[in-house]
């Protein structure tokens, strides 16, 4: 490249949401790289004050089309610390359940339709060839079966109707169930192969960071302390004194820093911490690609999404095959003043709610926070790197390599946009 140039990126491609990139180059060294995220504020925090709390979850769950069933748990959970109630196990089974049907179809969608295009060099799968066809039927096939697991357990793949506060509103049909336990034994072989494909990408960029995850006991996605990479133990309760606020003027989100420092969360961040705890069967058939974690290239982001597709498929089938499901007569919810915490993981990493409830069930005040936002920074940084290491490629080549990078991360522009405060400079 020139040695003093300027590159924008208006529309980002195959990444959920929009954003726009801006990096200036002077001399042989990166200036900056303004990573905007470019959706329009949609005042979440402000829109739910005076709601009903026991409504709330199906109001913050239409944040994200793709991981609203993230949302809908993690406020449900939020909910029910601020008023003391506590689900019963099947809930709770359900809701683990639910959480895995939307990471096997939210992996698919960014693996095998944003991703593996770049495997093979296209812009798209619709540019695959024939040969490739029996490929995309494989990948559409385990996005499906993630799909309908969803729709048995929780109602819909995307904005679930069963999943409630305290409870599910409806209990999955045993015959059901066997057809969800056929279709994801079906699906595994394939998933095993798209490790296959990912794990042995040439693509690399080593980026310094730290990490955060929940460590749980069966890597659920629920539950369990905040892990860093140092092996620190943080209360899910507290993981907001941890994180800073940081102002980004030119884009329509918020960032933060971890300690002040920038930080990772994600797939790549939970391999890294909990690899341990992946289901036996997933760690036998998965072995010669764990070598790489902990790992700090961030493409390797890709690979620990195609392993935990594997997981959730396995887990899944132990814990429908180990259970049967019936009516339960849930504990009556009793609305009281007080103030609770969500934590989860989303498909993009820790995904934080929190609510104050006053003595009348409604919502005083809220907050959000979700992956994107605390990777924003971290994204901008690896940026700089990648086009450091890269001067040498043309501009056409860059800006491919740079959206390579960017749909590593898989950020969520739609989530990360929702909160109130607004900076004009």
């Amino acid at each position: 490249m020139h040695k003093d140039e300027e590159i924008r990126l208006d529309n980002l491609s195959k990444i959920e949401g929009h954003g726009s990139l801006d990096i200036k180059i002077e001399g042989d060294k990166v200036k900056y790289a303004r990573l905007a995220i470019t959706e329009s504020k949609r005042f979440y925090t402000e829109a739910i004050r005076g709601k009903f709390a026991l409504s709330l979850p199906l109001m913050t769950s239409r944040i994200c089309g793709t991981c609203s069933i993230a949302h809908l748990t993690c406020c449900s959970e939020a909910v029910e610390n601020a008023i003391g109630y506590t689900p019963s196990d099947q809930t709770r089974l359900l809701r683990k359940l639910s959480m895995y049907g939307m990471m096997i179809r939210d992996h698919s969608l960014h693996l095998f339709l944003f991703c593996l295009p770049d495997l093979f060099n296209k812009d798209s799968v619709l540019d695959f060839d024939e040969s490739q066809n029996e490929l995309i039927r494989r990948a559409f096939a385990i996005k499906s079966a993630g799909n309908n697991m969803s729709k048995v357990i929780a109602g819909r793949a995307v904005h679930a109707t069963y999943a409630e506060v305290g409870r599910f509103s409806h209990i999955p049909a045993k015959e059901d169930v066997k057809k969800v336990i056929d279709e994801l034994k079906s699906v595994r072989g394939y998933a095993l192969d798209f490790i296959d494909l990912f794990y042995n990408s040439t693509f690399k960029l080593e980026h310094d960071t730290k990490f955060a995850a929940l460590a749980t006991k069966d890597y659920s996605f629920i539950g369990g302390d905040v892990v860093d990479g140092d092996g620190y133990h943080i209360a899910e309760n507290r993981y907001r004194d941890y994180l800073e606020n940081v102002v980004i003027p030119y884009s329509e989100a918020m960032g933060y820093d971890f300690e002040g420092k920038e930080f990772l969360t994600g797939a790549l961040a939970r391999m890294n911490i909990n690899k341990a705890n992946l289901h036996a069967d997933t760690q036998k058939d998965v072995s010669k690609f764990m070598s790489v974690f902990p790992s700090k290239n961030v493409y390797h982001n890709n690979l620990a999404q195609a392993i935990e597709i594997v997981h959730c498929i396995d887990h899944s089938v132990e814990l429908l095959e180990a259970n049967e499901f019936k009516a339960e007569q849930n504990a009556p919810i009793v609305m009281k003043a007080g103030e609770g915490i969500g934590l989860i993981e989303a498909p993009r990493g820790l995904l934080y709610y929190m609510v104050s409830i006053d003595g009348t069930g409604k919502v005083k005040y809220g907050n959000i926070i979700v992956p994107t936002q605390q990777n924003q920074i971290g994204m901008e940084k690896s940026i700089i790197q990648l086009v450091q290491e890269n001067m040498d490629k043309d501009r056409k080549q860059m800006e491919y390599e740079i959206e390579k990078l960017i749909r590593a991360y898989d950020p969520c522009m739609s989530c990360a946009s929702h909160f109130l405060k607004i900076n004009w400079k």
